[in-house]
């Protein structure tokens, strides 16, 4: 019941009268029975804004310290996530793709839609990064469609390391559906996972207009960070040497 007062009379409709997000190949969504949404991930805003332009329930992974903080502020939290309509994941431990694809099937069983993020985290310079094959050995250990997905504007709503940016109207793309069967009972190749992820990174690269980088987004980001720290290793050496050479 939370999850739909904050869609339909709580946050929703502020969102969409402030925002006015946008959708495209929404049809593409079934009106009944299992799905998944497969999507890119530029802000933190994105899950907001994707359910938003549907009908129906879309559910996602969240890390567990959202649903596990002490306090006031932690049943809050808590309250928030479960009913916006997240479910708790630990991602720390070794088992964390286990656990989230657990729950990812709990989910489609029941007939609803699960929302995830191939890239497995947000892109921080907006670029479009190699996907993760769980959402490939998701697709066939459960049987069901894949639906491409981008939401464009959010990083401009909420760029990454900010709460708030600048106005501007989202747009959510849906593809259309994507059928994995032919490969049934190959979800233990790898190359065939591969290929399946390879395929919905290209639809939403397509359907994103972002430019495409074979590096994991994770990866992407330590490396940006080393760079950024050189960089100013670099600095704070060239200006003692420039104090050197004052005094």
């Amino acid at each position: 019941m939370f999850y739909w007062f904050l869609k339909w009379i709580a946050l929703g409709p502020v969102l969409r009268v402030v925002f006015r997000p946008q959708a495209e190949g929404a049809d593409h969504v079934p009106v009944e029975g299992p799905a998944i949404l497969a999507s890119n991930h530029l802000s933190y805003a994105d899950w907001l804004f994707m359910p938003l332009t549907l009908p129906r329930r879309v559910t996602f992974v969240a890390k567990a310290e959202y649903f596990t903080t002490p306090g006031v502020k932690g049943r809050l939290q808590r309250l928030f996530f479960s009913g916006a309509g997240q479910v708790p994941i630990d991602r720390s431990g070794a088992s964390a793709a286990e656990g989230a694809l657990s729950a990812a099937k709990r989910i489609l069983d029941q007939g609803e839609l699960f929302g995830i993020y191939p890239e497995g985290t947000r892109s921080h310079d907006g670029k479009l990064y190699r996907g993760k094959t769980g959402v490939a050995r998701l697709a066939l250990e459960s049987g069901v469609p894949v639906i491409p997905v981008a939401v464009v504007g959010t990083d401009v709503v909420a760029p990454p390391g900010k709460k708030f940016g600048r106005f501007t109207r989202p747009v959510v793309r849906f593809g259309k559906p994507l059928d994995f069967s032919r490969y049934e009972g190959m979800e233990n190749d790898r190359y065939i996972l591969r290929s399946i992820t390879d395929e919905i990174m290209y639809e939403i690269m397509k359907l994103s207009g972002q430019e495409y980088v074979d590096v994991y987004a994770s990866r992407a980001k330590e490396e940006s960070r080393k760079a950024e720290k050189a960089a100013s290793d670099a600095r704070d050496e060239r200006d003692a040497v420039d104090q050197r050479k004052a005094s």
